[in-house]
């Protein structure tokens, strides 16, 4: 039996590990820029990694086209499986009992605020599609994606959801947030995310960067760029005026934030270097000899 999948990244180490593991043979399809180490370590894991030129659109498409090809094959589609988007759901119950366990509450007067990176949509779809059946309207889930990737935020503002990408905007989706690169976003897991998503904001690479860097320097907390991409959340939601929209700003000394961090804990250390040394040089500022 075959499970394939389709990635940038992030779904392709979970899906690729856990089915080679368990005995299957896995082939995993992967966009030019998926970063290498990710190819790498899924190959030592067992898996087949097949490397296209183009972007995230390009290896879901035809790994999900070789892959249905093989009756014995079964496909982890992450722009059109429910059973995807209900696994990640799932991540509602988990958060509920951590937050119990700290005894913090989620109410009216405590608004839950959550930041989530977003590539296809369909984690952070799902996740908000849980956190919305656990919290109701006491939680608020905002989206983020690179500047250059913003698909899932076009998708949703025109309401044309997969009939366009970002391409049609003049946008390269070249982004150092690998995970987040798709041009253009999930018909199914947007559809419903228009509906419960508070808001969207973007984020350049360089603040990823940045971002990174402070928290390993605070927390000792090491990440990939697009796992810092929520850090910012909060301070977005302060500028952004939808406080006042809202009328949450009197709510917000006891509101609880929480940045949904996709990645990092696999990255090789000499990567990790890498990316916490472009953060610290970033935010080191430049003076003149």
């Amino acid at each position: 039996y075959t499970i394939g999948v389709g990635s940038t990244g992030n779904l392709a180490l979970s899906i690729g590990t856990i089915s080679a593991k368990l005995g299957f043979t896995v082939e995993v399809h992967m966009s030019a820029d998926a970063k290498q180490w990710k190819k790498d370590l899924l190959r030592q894991k067992g898996a087949k990694v097949f490397e296209y030129k183009g972007d995230f659109s390009e290896a879901i498409t035809q790994g999900r086209s070789i892959t249905m090809d093989d009756p014995l094959g079964y496909f982890v589609d992450d722009e059109d499986s429910k059973a995807l988007f209900l696994g990640y759901s799932v991540a509602a119950l988990e958060l509920k009992r951590q937050l119990d366990e700290e005894g913090i509450t989620v109410d009216k007067d405590h608004p839950l605020f959550v930041y989530l990176p977003c590539g296809v949509g369909g984690s952070p779809g799902g996740i908000t599609f849980g956190l919305k059946e656990v919290f109701g309207d006491h939680v608020h889930c905002l989206f983020v994606e690179p500047t250059h990737s913003p698909s899932v935020m076009l998708g949703v503002m025109t309401g044309e959801h997969e009939k366009v990408s970002v391409q049609d905007f003049g946008l390269d989706n070249l982004t150092e947030a690998d995970g987040l690169a798709v041009g253009r976003p999930s018909r199914f897991a947007t559809e419903i995310s228009q509906y419960l998503v508070s808001g969207f904001y973007t984020m350049e690479d360089d603040e990823m960067y940045r971002l990174l860097a402070l928290l390993a320097d605070s927390e000792n907390v090491y990440v990939e760029p697009s796992a810092a991409s929520g850090l910012s959340g909060p301070l977005r939601l302060q500028e952004s005026g939808i406080l006042e929209e809202n009328g949450w700003e009197d709510k917000m000394g006891r509101a609880v934030h929480l940045t949904w961090s996709t990645g990092g804990s696999l990255v090789p250390e000499q990567d990790r270097k890498k990316f916490y040394q472009k953060g610290k040089s970033l935010l080191t500022p430049v003076t003149e000899s």
